[in-house]
């Protein structure tokens, strides 16, 4: 399974069964999961299953884990992979936009070889276009065309000129209060509740730092790679390096540790 291969089986997914449906749900097409914000559609489903058919049908070896399939049943996280390749997908990051009309919206993989991130797939249905890094390889738009530019994080600044995305509804809420306080201390941020899209602004150097709590690894663990290949510091809150295997401590990007480090302690100070 190629990077190439995989960001194709991704496309094809989102013309078939995600764009179709784009503006067009109904109400039995929409369900609460765990609460009014966390949604699952006939889009997500649809597309998971033909993601998960597509990556069988080529690389009938690899582990497939989505984010609806473990919803249905919470131990496919449980697995020991370590040995195994896996590819991560999430069908439609950004569901509530998406079941709110929103265009912003994005379907991600990322896949994992013995328990290390080796390349991820960030694909935005709507402008037809990828994200896509390979570990070692930098971070890439790339376009139907073929055409590639390659992406770099913005650079080092002083705390009160940056501007970036924070994600602080899964933070406990004294520790919510107190960063949303803590967050006065930089020019500006905003969060879009789409990962895809943020890692996508991030890469490009249009923010100076990201920050979630939950971790999930259809999430997440695709643009962390592409944040450290686009020359990110990106770091758990302890500080330890973060992997698929991992869906608590945090998550901070950076342009710098020198950055990362000044965030850490004057902001987000969880």
């Amino acid at each position: 399974m190629n990077i190439e291969r995989l960001a194709a089986i991704l496309r094809q997914a989102a013309k078939d069964e995600i764009m179709p449906r784009f503006r067009r749900l109904d109400d039995g097409m929409v369900r609460s999961k765990a609460n009014a914000f966390d949604l699952v559609t006939e889009a997500d489903e649809s597309a998971e299953r033909a993601i998960t058919a597509a990556i069988n049908a080529h690389s009938p070896n690899t582990v497939v884990i989505g984010e609806e399939a473990v919803s249905a049943n919470p131990s496919l996280l449980n697995g020991h992979f370590e040995d195994r390749t896996v590819i991560y997908v999430d069908p439609v990051d950004g569901t509530y936009n998406f079941a709110s009309g929103l265009p912003l919206f994005a379907v991600m993989a990322v896949v994992v070889e013995n328990g290390e991130t080796v390349a991820g797939v960030i694909y935005d249905p709507m402008g037809d276009d990828f994200l896509m890094s390979e570990r070692g390889c930098g971070t890439w738009q790339v376009f139907p065309d073929g055409r590639r530019v390659r992406q770099k994080f913005a650079e080092p600044t002083s705390l009160g000129e940056m501007g970036g995305l924070a994600s602080v509804s899964y933070l406990p809420t004294e520790v919510r209060s107190q960063v949303l306080s803590n967050l006065a201390k930089v020019k500006m941020f905003a969060n879009y509740r789409c990962a895809g899209h943020e890692y996508r602004m991030a890469a490009g150097g249009h923010a100076h730092f990201l920050m979630y709590n939950k971790l999930m690894p259809w999430d997440h663990v695709a643009g962390a790679l592409m944040m450290r290949e686009a020359g990110a510091h990106v770091a758990r809150f302890d500080g330890s390096e973060y992997k698929a295997s991992h869906i608590d401590g945090g998550l901070l990007v950076a342009p710098s540790k020198e950055n990362w480090d000044e965030l850490r302690r004057e902001v987000f100070a969880v």
